[in-house]
């Protein structure tokens, strides 16, 4: 199994606190920056990434931080998030390189995947049939 760094599926783990906020790039958000997590969301939405899912996390920590546990009414600024991207290994990290200033607050982890997802496709057959 020896695919090239464009068939191949790779999944990109972003964890950061749940307080990490997006750089400021309008006006309002000087009020209130948005969400880091629903920032890289959107932008990786708009970057056509394959898939991305928001993990919740139930408990866990960071590297340097206590131990952390959520809460329905009251969850520590320190908590980890894990936002999880799936695509090609090398669509993943162009996407990292384009937010490198924003993922520089994040733990990031690139696993590179042995088996395409689904019946033997990858994420490009996939991407085209999706055009």
């Amino acid at each position: 199994m020896n695919a090239d760094k464009s068939t191949t599926i790779a999944a990109l783990r972003l964890y950061f606190p749940t307080a990490s906020r997006a750089k400021v790039t309008r006006f309002w958000h000087h009020l209130t920056a948005p969400a880091l997590a629903q920032h890289l969301l959107t932008v990786a939405k708009k970057a056509n990434i394959l898939q991305a899912v928001l993990h919740r996390v139930s408990s866990g920590y960071l590297p340097g931080e206590r131990m952390s546990h959520q809460h329905p009414e009251l969850t520590d600024m320190r908590h980890p998030e894990c936002l999880e991207l799936l695509d090609t290994e090398q669509r993943l990290r162009a996407f990292m390189q384009e937010h490198a200033e924003e993922l520089n607050k994040v733990h990031a982890v690139l696993f590179l995947c042995e088996l395409p997802l689904g019946h033997q496709r990858t994420a490009h057959s996939h991407a085209a049939r999706s055009h």
